[in-house]
């Protein structure tokens, strides 16, 4: 059958099941133009498409054969433009739904980084720096890098195997014997209160540990039975280091991470030591290689893991102070340390950096000065706006220093600041730096974990009588890379506005989970083993007390 009598059938065979149209089809050849009219009987109008490129000629093609085979042309010429129209509407539908979901995530994400370069405290309180969001965008450049007084080159000797180290100890000069009280009060009815790590030192105790003599003798933790207790292969092995190089980790937040640059005079030299409590030993045994010596000994890389049973401590952050503060005492034996966070990487030799930092000038105390604050008082109040532990409890903790007699950091002082950056501190461990540490690690005890509000206190009871070498920031942070901690780190007490809530009386509206598991039977926020000087009354009337105010010329570090 030809192909006109084909389409005579085909459009009678249409005619008879629609009759509200009537569809003429002319065909002259597979080779020449084809025409197709739809006529309405009701709507007289007529639509003419006609094809004129090469890409609709092979259109023209397929409709053919379709006519040939028997196809309904009708469904062809009017589905198809629907069915078109509504999937370029759906893709574009979707198209712009997701451009727009991008946006706001992008918009919230830039909010997030110029929260964190924000000096309003409204906007600041809502930076985390260690959230994984704000790593992200940092490595993919969002974040605006630190300007350059930041970061600058170290005055370093060339080579670590030419540093000639000191001959035996600095001498001291005016504390000769220090000692350590070892075991907890007796209480007037005759008895031994329950063991303390920190012990239960009084208000006249405190007072008395500021006065300097020849002999002394002060709390300084690890009272006996009150915790942080080593075990006998880690002791024994730490009796032997001279040199340490010292870290921590509690309640798995970071996993060690392996200095570099080091000579093979350092490697040898230096034991690097890494404390950490039963939590963080089986989360770096889950995420990393922990191998075991003979002596049962575990290592991950150069670090040697030592475990501290029994944490002393209700807050994670508190614990984290013993071996950072308490180095000496962590490990007696050591004539010199370097302490350095968990979350740091050591890129600097050691011996580089004891050369630099303590013999060079002859100093047994090293530490950076902070980046943002020289005021202790302004520290605090960054402290509360960044919520690292109860306002309320900041605040007591500072009007017992404002009555104490401590001023406000100014130009005047003999100091370069207050405030300090404690994720790096070198020492030689002397009689006067050991006591230092100890009434240091007290005020960290009896009040706020926060130790940077409590070190200018200390320089500023023993005045003259402590020198220390306090160094620019920006060499600070050439010492190290710094890498964001692995999970974040939140606990009721950081979010605590008001005392209701620290008595178990009002509603928090973030709930850490670490502060559950560790008070797991305390219906309130009260520490029941440190930050006891803030639920003592203290010898004075403290109501009057009004702190000094803050100005907020930095952004909260």
């Amino acid at each position: 059958m030809s192909n006109p009598d084909l389409g005579f059938l085909w459009t009678r065979f249409v005619s008879t099941f629609s009759p509200q149209f009537s569809l003429k089809i002319f065909i002259k050849s597979h080779n020449e133009k084809v025409y197709w009219l739809i006529m309405d009987k009701e709507s007289p109008r007529s639509v003419s498409f006609r094809t004129h490129r090469r890409g609709e000629r092979s259109n023209l093609t397929l409709h053919t054969k379709d006519v040939e085979a028997g196809l309904p042309l009708g469904r062809v010429s009017q589905d198809n433009p629907m069915k078109i129209v509504w999937k370029k509407g759906f893709i574009r539908l979707v198209l712009v739904g997701g451009i727009l979901w991008m946006l706001l995530i992008l918009l919230a994400s830039l909010l997030h980084v110029w929260s964190c370069q924000s000096s309003i405290s409204f906007f600041s309180a809502m930076c985390n720096k260690d959230s994984k969001v704000f790593s992200m965008l940092d490595s993919m450049g969002f974040v605006p890098k630190q300007q350059s007084q930041h970061r600058c080159p170290i005055p370093l000797a060339d080579d670590p195997d030419k540093i000639v180290i000191p001959k035996g100890r600095t001498p001291d000069e005016i504390v000769k014997n220090l000692t350590y009280v070892m075991e907890d009060e007796i209480l007037p009815d005759g008895t031994q209160s329950s063991p303390l790590f920190g012990g239960h030192q009084n208000w006249s105790q405190r007072e008395e540990s500021f006065r300097l003599k020849s002999n002394m003798k002060v709390h300084c933790g690890f009272i006996r039975n009150g915790g942080a207790e080593m075990a006998p292969a880690d002791i024994k092995y730490a009796k032997k280091c001279r040199f340490v190089v010292a870290s921590g980790i509690f309640d798995g937040y970071d996993v060690p991470h392996q200095p570099s640059n080091l000579s093979p005079r350092s490697k040898k030299l230096f034991c690097f030591l890494m404390a950490v409590d039963e939590t963080s030993l089986k989360f770096i045994k889950e995420n990393v290689t922990v191998t075991e010596d003979s002596d049962g000994g575990k290592w991950v890389g150069i670090w040697r893991l030592v475990l501290l049973k029994h944490p002393p401590y209700d807050e994670p952050r508190r614990n984290g102070k013993v071996p950072k503060i308490l180095t000496h005492r962590l490990f007696p034996k050591a004539q010199y340390s370097i302490w350095i966070d968990g979350k740091m990487e050591l890129i600097v030799d050691p011996l580089l950096i004891l050369e630099r930092y303590l013999w060079c000038g002859k100093h047994t105390f090293a530490i950076s000065q902070h980046k943002h604050h020289r005021n202790i008082y302004e520290e605090a109040d960054s402290n509360k706006r960044r919520k690292r532990y109860a306002r309320p409890l900041i605040d007591l903790h500072m009007k017992i220093y404002r009555y104490e007699g401590l001023e406000p950091w100014n130009s005047t002082k003999k100091t370069i600041s207050d405030v300090p950056e404690g994720a790096i501190i070198i020492r030689e461990h002397t009689a006067m730096s050991n006591l230092f540490s100890c009434l240091w690690f007290n005020e960290v005890n009896l009040f706020t974990p926060r130790d940077q509000l409590s070190f200018g206190y200390v320089v500023y009871r023993l005045g003259d009588l402590f020198r220390f070498f306090m160094f620019p920031n920006c060499e600070y942070n050439s010492l190290f890379v710094l890498h964001p901690h692995i999970r974040e780190h939140s606990s009721r007490i950081e979010w605590v506005t008001n005392w209701n809530q620290l008595k178990g009386n009002g509603t928090i509206s973030n709930k850490g989970k670490d502060w559950d598991q560790a008070n797991a039977n305390n219906g309130n926020l009260i520490e029941s083993r440190g930050g006891l000087g803030l639920w003592t009354p203290y010898p004075a009337n403290l109501d009057s007390v009004v702190l000094p105010p803050v100005d907020r010329t930095s952004k909260a570090g």
